[in-house]
């Protein structure tokens, strides 16, 4: 018990957490009773770090192979798990495993298989069908938003994937729909059920609507943007046409934003995200696929430009704000005849945009691509000390540093960018040549 409460200390102090929330305190007492936990919470409850604490607790740093195994929806919850996991310095391996990049890169990685595997249903089993890693060793199953995957038709994969789990001690089963049936593949029986999906822990956020006149939406989305200015936003589409079609305008206007869909390369999506956490654009335009697994907590503002098609829809867009108790705003953009969604149990307050509108100003930050990352042995210090004596930066110019395997993503100050690249483009980062360039 001590070492438990040891390792929890440990991780609030790398998390730079002050304490745990009820949420996750509930689920460490789960941990001490139960093999199978099924925690239902709403999105931005600090659910990731609910099921990474106890299987931390479970894990054995003497032990070789994979003891853990997450299966997530997507690859950006998968990143996203990845980078809490990381940040809480265990000092315990963890890979991340999905499509729309080369299956070889993480072959390799098994090697030196990890205590910790992250991924999508698909490339897991891809992998085990491959003989990529022994699945023997596995001890510690999580399914995270396991009625997402559910609903994106993984069944048969998770199906073969936990079939070859025969020495599973614990299943913590995670979602964020309360109307579930927990399908037999899964083993979870007689689960201890942490239900979280209560009218008291719904987000705090007030939805407010702006209407177009003669069904001009577009005109109406522009001034909306121009009107909540600085706050990071994301502006929910049905289809990434209509997200294309507006960053064009937004283009047009000089307006900082990016896009996210699922047309896009996988680099391109983890590139917005990252320089959507770093602040060097605080307007994504999105699809749906941005309604599950982004955690950005300071996301202030939810645009629902096209609407939802359902409540259970609605409720997962305006989940991305108004997170860890914060507060925030969902706004309706409504052509002159559209209604207000029949789900809706509260009318909105309707406000009237001024006439004459100013763009915003671009934001404090723009990203910055160096081309060495984890495997060149770059640290973040390395980086900092790099851009402060090459680049005449000072530290306060120097924002959120991403160090990927490969390259590292720094937010610098966007007054001063060109004078820095121009100053460190033929310069060394740790005795390395490497690429230095804004990045697109």
């Amino acid at each position: 018990m001590k070492q438990k409460q040891d390792i929890t200390a440990k991780v609030l102090e790398n998390l730079k957490f002050g304490s745990l929330n009820e949420i996750q305190n509930a689920m460490i007492s789960a941990d001490l009773k139960a093999s199978n936990i099924v925690l239902l919470a709403p999105t931005g409850s600090g659910k990731t770090v609910a099921f990474l604490l106890p299987l931390l607790h479970q894990l054995n740093a003497k032990t070789t192979g994979v003891q853990a195994l997450i299966l997530v929806p997507s690859r950006e919850l998968a990143l996203q798990i990845e980078q809490v996991f990381r940040s809480m310095a265990s000092g315990f391996k963890v890979n991340c495993c999905y499509g729309g990049h080369p299956m070889k890169i993480e072959r390799n990685n098994f090697s030196e298989p990890p205590t910790v595997l992250i991924g999508t249903p698909g490339r897991i089993a891809a992998h085990l069908r491959r003989g990529s890693f022994d699945p023997e060793s596995i001890h510690l199953l999580v399914l995270d938003e396991f009625d997402k995957s559910l609903e994106l038709g993984f069944s048969d994969e998770m199906s073969y994937i936990i079939g070859l789990l025969p020495k599973i001690k614990k299943r913590i089963l995670t979602s964020a729909t309360q109307a579930i049936e927990i399908p037999e593949f899964s083993g979870v029986k007689n689960p201890v059920t942490l239900n979280y999906l209560t009218e008291e822990n719904r987000p705090n956020i007030v939805i407010k609507a702006v209407r177009a006149t003669e069904n001009d939406k577009l005109e109406i989305l522009i001034k909306l943007i121009c009107h909540i200015g600085h706050e990071p936003t994301l502006v929910f589409c049905n289809h990434r046409e209509a997200v294309d079609r507006i960053s064009e305008i937004l283009t047009e206007e000089n307006v900082v934003h990016d896009t996210f869909h699922g047309g896009l390369e996988q680099d391109e999506r983890e590139r917005a995200l990252l320089k959507f956490r770093n602040g060097s654009h605080q307007i994504l335009i999105t699809t749906d696929l941005a309604s599950r697994g982004l955690d950005i907590p300071e996301i202030k503002n939810i645009i629902h430009y096209q609407g939802a098609n359902t409540e259970e829809g609605f409720i997962h867009r305006n989940g991305r704000t108004a997170r860890m108790n914060a507060g925030g705003t969902a706004w309706l953009v409504l052509a002159e005849k559209e209604s207000v969604p029949d789900f809706l149990t509260i009318s909105p307050i309707f406000i009237n945009l001024p006439e004459q509108i100013r763009l915003p100003e671009s934001p404090l930050w723009i990203t910055l691509y160096i081309g060495a990352g984890k495997k060149d042995k770059i640290s973040k210090t390395d980086i900092v000390g790099f851009l402060i004596q090459k680049g005449n930066l000072t530290k306060e110019e120097i924002g959120l540093i991403t160090i990927l395997d490969n390259a590292s993503f720094v937010a610098i100050n966007r007054v001063k960018a060109r004078k820095t690249v121009a100053a460190i483009k033929d310069e060394k980062v740790k005795n390395q040549k490497v690429r230095i360039a804004i990045s697109n």
